[in-house]
């Protein structure tokens, strides 16, 4: 295991900037996701970590040992990729051997580390197999079993679950966690799947414009994000955003919202606040009474509970939720109640505020 620390390091193509002055540190043992949109450069921070793409300008250091200018076999490090890249003539066991035969590893050692792996990811039965007699999963397991029997200081997952169906990526993606509790290894992964990032990391970096937006815990991001742009990014659906303008002081400060509705902020700062934010689960259908209400357009049901798309009487839509025995149909009036504990502002300069 080793600690990952990025000091102000940055990456360009020519005349495009695709990685700008950033700086990171990452804990021994933790697991810490690359979330962001398409072209935020989630994929390539990780490939400049593993030595696949070089670091114009920045230091890199893992487990206290520079490495901007070590090449990949160097860094102690071993990557998962999306496409699996197995050897398809080989079985299951001469992929995860190819490696540590190509650098000198006893045959001994070699045979300890693929039982070891197989027993971990219980692939065991599939050792003498080629790739081409497996699934999608089971190819993705052997892929990772590759990345084990390295003992690298660290994992580096690049969208490793994209290419599977959406059942076999939810228990692969429970399995990737339980793993990570067995080896408390260092694991860097990157998705654009906010689902995989709020469910596997210990700590998730919102990557933008070819900058970190944000570094917190799941929950961090989600109930308290720093940005318009986090907040809107993380969630599903997303964040509700209403233009407002914020009037009052102290205890009696409130929002009015393009239908003239007036929703009470409590305990926020007097500041140039020019949208209210707030999350379908803390906008919800009421029987009567509420801040505002509107028409339903669509509703959709979940089970547990129901999505209702609300357009507003000016016409703003809004996703409200309502219980999962909703008795709420498409064109009904319905009424909103805003939840004054989980509301956000934010400010054209960038600042955020946050309800307690």
């Amino acid at each position: 295991m080793a600690e990952i620390s990025l000091s102000r390091v940055s990456k360009s193509y020519g005349s495009v900037e695709v990685i700008r002055d950033v700086s990171l540190d990452i804990e021994s043992g933790e697991l810490v996701v690359f979330l962001g949109p398409s072209g935020s450069g989630k994929t390539t921070l990780l490939r400049m970590i593993a030595g696949l793409e070089s670091i114009d300008k920045g230091m890199l250091t893992i487990g206290g040992v520079r490495c901007e200018t070590l090449p990949p076999g160097k860094r102690g490090v071993a990557m998962v990729f999306q496409n699996y890249a197995l050897y398809p003539h080989m079985t299951v066991a001469e992929n995860m051997a190819f490696g540590l035969r190509n650098v000198g590893v006893p045959s001994d050692e070699i045979r300890a580390r693929i039982a070891e792996a197989a027993r971990i990811l219980e692939i065991e039965s599939l050792l003498d197999r080629r790739p081409s007699q497996l699934s999608g999963g089971q190819r993705q397991r052997v892929a990772i079993g590759r990345a084990i029997v390295k003992q690298p200081k660290a994992f580096l997952f690049d969208e490793p679950l994209s290419n599977l169906d959406a059942a076999l990526r939810s228990r692969t993606r429970v399995e990737l966690a339980e793993l990570h509790q067995r080896l408390r290894s260092t694991m860097i992964y990157v998705t654009h799947d906010q689902v995989e990032a709020m469910t596997l990391a210990d700590r998730i970096v919102i990557l933008n414009d070819c900058g970190i937006e944000q570094v917190g815990t799941p929950m961090e991001v989600y109930s308290r994000p720093t940005s318009r742009f986090v907040a809107t990014f993380v969630g599903s659906p997303a964040m509700n955003i209403l233009p407002v303008s914020v009037s009052g002081a102290n205890d009696a400060m409130h929002a009015r919202l393009p239908d003239g509705s007036l929703v009470a902020l409590r305990g926020a700062p007097v500041g140039d606040w020019s949208e209210l934010g707030v999350r379908p689960e803390a906008l919800t259908v009421v029987a009567e009474g509420g801040d505002t209400s509107g028409r339903a357009s669509v509703v959709e049901r979940l089970g547990e509970r129901t999505l209702v798309h609300v357009r507003l009487a000016d016409g703003t839509q809004v996703i409200a939720q309502d219980v999962g025995l909703s008795t709420v149909e498409p064109g009904s009036e319905v009424r909103l109640r805003f939840d004054s504990s989980a509301l956000h502002l934010f400010a054209k300069d960038g600042s955020a505020w946050h309800a307690h």
